[in-house]
């Protein structure tokens, strides 16, 4: 099966080059020249890859972006940009992007890049149960729209790391998930944060879910190995 990209960026020279680095890779590529036309191509279409270009005509990326994770949590985002500002990074990594691509850059990184995406998009379609929404307890998580009802009744939106993890920790329900298969997943293999950023995740889990997060009935921590859900 072929893998699927949509490439959105008006800046045809490259656009062209991306395509044809792509297509002689054996993907299957449609590309748009701004963000207006490129959100309209993704919702024709099943994606295992968008490249996202941030300043466009029409939707700038960020837009672009936001549209997509409103319906969509799980296909990965490659933001290109000629900005290497860290508020443009932080924007684009806040609304979901997977990976950030600073012009001008080489191709064969590009290339590299979208491969570990796409892989990592495949296995995490392919690794586990596929759902919308999640309860336990009192508690219910919503895939697609990033929102949690919590304890209490009480609502909030979490980011897309928050999402990701806990998708990983429920489709491993009841099994220890090691702390390098966390970084794996989750983080990817060009972001490694500490033992401490991930403790700091699963209390907040404990945070939103547990009735009393100092005694977690869903969520602990196995010393020296990693973490646990249990419903």
């Amino acid at each position: 099966m072929s893998y699927r990209i949509l490439l959105v960026d008006d800046e045809e020279a490259l656009r062209d080059n991306i395509r044809l680095l792509l297509e002689l890779e054996g993907y299957e590529v449609t590309d748009a020249e701004d963000g207006k036309s490129g959100l309209e191509a993704f919702h024709k279409g099943r994606w295992d890859l968008v490249v996202l270009d941030v300043m466009m005509p029409q939707m700038d990326g960020f837009e672009v972006c936001s549209a997509i994770r409103r319906v969509n949590s799980r296909v990965p985002v490659l933001f290109l940009t000629a900005k290497n500002e860290g508020d443009d990074r932080v924007e684009g990594l806040r609304l979901g992007a997977d990976d950030y691509l600073t012009k001008p850059f080489n191709l064969e990184e590009f290339l590299l890049r979208a491969k570990n995406l796409i892989r990592r998009g495949a296995e995490a379609s392919g690794g586990g149960q596929e759902f919308e929404t999640y309860s336990f307890g009192n508690n219910t998580v919503n895939f697609v729209t990033y929102e949690i009802q919590g304890q209490k009744g009480k609502k909030k939106t979490i980011t897309k790391r928050e999402i990701m993890l806990l998708r990983l920790m429920i489709e491993r329900k009841n099994q220890v998930v090691s702390r390098e298969d966390i970084l794996e997943k989750v983080w990817g293999y060009d972001i490694f944060p500490s033992t401490r950023t991930i403790d700091n995740y699963i209390l907040a889990f404990r945070k939103y879910f547990e009735a009393n997060p100092k005694q977690p009935l869903h969520f602990h921590s196995v010393r020296g190995v990693g973490y646990k859900f249990t419903d």
